[in-house]
C-alpha cells in the first residue's frame, strides 16, 4: 500500500506548491538529525518527510501519485500483482486518458498491452549524497563525485562489436526487436508483446560481439562527475544531472544521476526558506539611544543601524543579505532578532547615574 505523503507533511491534498514547500521546510527543520542525535524514531520520520516531498514537490511525480498512488503509475489498483488488487470498489477509470486505459484493458483480454520499447533499455539512474557546508550551500559549488557504475564500453564505445564488425539481424526476433509471450488467465491466453531479450529491442546484433563487454555495450568502470551545486540550494534537495547515471545498453540513453545536497548546519545563522535570521546581542545603552553595530551575515560584515529605544526581541530587517535564491538573481532578507544585555554588576559611577536618571524619570 502507498504512503499517505500528504498525511506525512501533514497537509491537504489540495495543498499549493508553496504549502507543500513550507511544511517540508518546517519538518525537516524540527526533524533534523544535528537536533535529535541517536534518536532512530526522530531519523525515520525525518527520512519520511524527505521522501514525501521528493515525490509532491516534483509536479510529473504528484500527478502519478496522485493518480495511481506510486511516482510510476505501475501499480494503478493498489494491490498485490495480477489481478489480486483488482478492487470493483472506488475504480474510476475516468481517471486513465483513453489510451492508457484500453491498453490496460487490452493487456487483461487478449488485446496485446502497450508494447515494449527499446527505449526500456535506458540506462538506470545512480543516487548519490553529498554533504556541504552552509556557507557553500549559500556561495554555490562545483562538487566532484566518484562513482562505479556499468559505463559505456571503452573498447567498443557502447556499440557491442569488435572494430570494423558488421550488425546482422537479430535470429530471435527477425529484426522486428520484439518477440510475442503468451500466458494463460481464467480470462483465457494474454498475448503482449516484449522487448527481444538478445538485440534488446534494435532488431540487431553484431556479428562479432566485443570481448571486453560480450556485446553488451558497457562494462563496470569508475568515473568523476563534477556537479555543480547552485547558491541557495536547500538541506534534502535532490539535483538530476541528464545522462551521467548508468549507460543504456548497446549504445541507448544513460540514466540520470541524482545528487541529494545535506546542508550542514552553522552555529552562528538559522535559514528560513531564503530569509537568514541570527542574534544581536545589545548593550542597554546602544537600545535606549540608539547606535550603529556591526553584523556578521552569509555575505560578510554590514553595518546596522540599531533605532533609539529598540526593546528586547525586537526584529531587525537588513534587506538584500539573505539566502540566494536558486536559479535567479533574487536574494531573500537578513532578520536580526535583538537581545539586550542588562548589567548584572555597576561601578560606583555607574550607579550614581542610573540613580541619577531614576531621579528624572
Amino acid at each position: 500500500m502507498a504512503k499517505d505523503y500528504y498525511g506525512i507533511l501533514g497537509i491537504q491534498k489540495s495543498a499549493s506548491e508553496a504549502e507543500i514547500k513550507q511544511a517540508y521546510r518546517k519538518l525537516s527543520k524540527e526533524l533534523h538529525p544535528d537536533k535529535h542525535k541517536g534518536d532512530k524514531g526522530k531519523e525515520a520520520k525525518f527520512k519520511e518527510v524527505n521522501e514525501a516531498y521528493e515525490v509532491l514537490g516534483d509536479a510529473k511525480k504528484k500527478q502519478a501519485y496522485d493518480q495511481f498512488g506510486s511516482t510510476d503509475g505501475s501499480n494503478p489498483f493498489g494491490g498485490g500483482g495480477g489481478f489480486g488488487g483488482f478492487r470493483s470498489q472506488g475504480f474510476d477509470p475516468s481517471q486513465f486518458s483513453g489510451g492508457d486505459f484500453s491498453d490496460l484493458f487490452e493487456s487483461f483480454f487478449g488485446g496485446g498491452g502497450r508494447k515494449q520499447r527499446a527505449s526500456d533499455t535506458r540506462g538506470r539512474d545512480i543516487q548519490a549524497e553529498v554533504a556541504i557546508s552552509f556557507m557553500d550551500a549559500v556561495s554555490g559549488m562545483e562538487q566532484p563525485i566518484s562513482m562505479k557504475a556499468q559505463m559505456a564500453c571503452s573498447e567498443c564505445k557502447g556499440s557491442g562489436s569488435e572494430a570494423e564488425s558488421k550488425l546482422v539481424t537479430c535470429s530471435e526476433c527477425g529484426g522486428t526487436g520484439s518477440t510475442e509471450r503468451v500466458t494463460n488467465s481464467l480470462f483465457g491466453q494474454i498475448r503482449q508483446s516484449v522487448l527481444c531479450s538478445r538485440c534488446k529491442g534494435s532488431g540487431k546484433i553484431p556479428e562479432k560481439p566485443c570481448r571486453k563487454c560480450d556485446g553488451e555495450g558497457r562494462s563496470v568502470e569508475k568515473k568523476t562527475v563534477s556537479v555543480h551545486i547552485p547558491a541557495g540550494i536547500d538541506d534534502g534537495q535532490t539535483l538530476r544531472i541528464k545522462g551521467e547515471g548508468e549507460a543504456g545498453q548497446r549504445g541507448s540513453a544513460s540514466g540520470d544521476l541524482l545528487v541529494r545536497v545535506r546542508v550542514q548546519p552553522d552555529k552562528r545563522f538559522e535559514r528560513d526558506g531564503d530569509s537568514i535570521r541570527s542574534s544581536l546581542s545589545l548593550s542597554l545603552l546602544d537600545a535606549v539611544l540608539g547606535a550603529e553595530v556591526p553584523v556578521e551575515t552569509v555575505h560578510g560584515p554590514v553595518t546596522m543601524t540599531i533605532p533609539a529605544g529598540t526593546q528586547p526581541n525586537q526584529v531587525l530587517r537588513i534587506k538584500g543579505k539573505g539566502m540566494p535564491v536558486v536559479n535567479s538573481s533574487r536574494t531573500g532578507d537578513h532578520y536580526v532578532t535583538i537581545d539586550i544585555a542588562v548589567p548584572t554588576k555597576l561601578s560606583r559611577d555607574e550607579k550614581k547615574l542610573f540613580e541619577e536618571l531614576r531621579k528624572i524619570k
